[in-house]
């Protein structure tokens, strides 16, 4: 569908925006505006959750957004290299996808078709083309976000298969951005990796020795809490102390979905 409406079009620039967004009267504008750098080849807005009040997964979504909008997109950003324009609300220029649609359209993996997580796959291709993508806080979007746990993991394996697939796909870009970008891909990855040996080594304890891994659990629990107390912070709302919460589903759901990922790339 994508490659179908970017083939046809004629504008300057193409706005993807995912079926169950709603965008905020000033986005086209707001984007466009970042876009008149011709150095830009891709910007994204900030999204939001429009069902946040549902429940309390839709609540701890809707924090998760915005610390992936205005941490880590925004921290990519003042380096030039947002690294995934989020699908429900990115702006491309046309010229710059057309030239890197041969290469879009033939996605593979060990030699297969691999169609998934298509908005990083696109932003990583456009940075290797030599342009910058940016991120727009002001220009908003409200999207529908999973409402239960079983829909949730289904769209956080997906985003894990993409995020190792494309991060093969980024190494030979990182030497040519900032090294802020390197720094930050060896932390998402290396990050993951230490909260999972440090579990799997609590709970080594905790079965050989039937002695809890106070140290574990106070080091985990101590950088749980600086991190929502900083986005609580620069946020100025209370609300994101409850985002300690996450901690737990990552521990308990995120990590194991994501070695599963790791597994089931191809």
């Amino acid at each position: 569908a994508q490659i179908a409406a970017i083939t046809q079009s004629s504008g300057d620039l193409i706005l993807n925006v995912d079926s169950d967004t709603t965008l905020a009267p000033d986005v086209v504008s707001k984007l466009a505006h970042k876009m008149r750098d011709p150095a830009v080849g891709a910007a994204m807005g900030q999204l939001k959750a429009s069902n946040q009040k549902d429940t309390w997964l839709t609540r701890l979504i809707d924090m998760e957004y915005w610390l992936a909008c205005n941490e880590e997109r925004a921290a990519q950003a003042r380096f030039g290299a947002v690294m995934c324009c989020c699908g429900p609300c990115a702006m491309y220029r046309r010229s710059a996808m057309l030239s890197l649609l041969d290469q879009y359209e033939t996605q593979l993996y060990r030699g297969k078709p691999s169609d998934f997580g298509e908005d990083r796959h696109l932003t990583i291709l456009m940075l290797s083309a030599g342009f910058r993508t940016e991120y727009v806080p002001s220009a908003i979007a409200a999207t529908v976000v999973p409402d239960t746990i079983g829909i949730y993991l289904r769209q956080q394996l997906r985003w894990a298969r993409s995020t190792f697939r494309d991060t093969l796909l980024a190494l030979p870009v990182l030497p040519g951005l900032d090294r802020y970008l390197t720094l930050d891909a060896i932390g998402q990855n290396v990050g993951l990796l230490l909260l999972a040996l440090s579990v799997l080594t609590g709970i080594g304890q905790f079965a050989l020795t039937a002695t809890l891994p106070w140290w574990t659990i106070l080091v985990i629990g101590s950088m749980t809490l600086v991190r929502c107390s900083v986005a609580a912070y620069r946020a100025r709302e209370l609300r994101f102390l409850g985002f300690a919460l996450h901690t737990l589903v990552n521990i308990f759901l995120l990590i194991p979905l994501k070695v599963y990922a790791l597994c089931t790339l191809s």
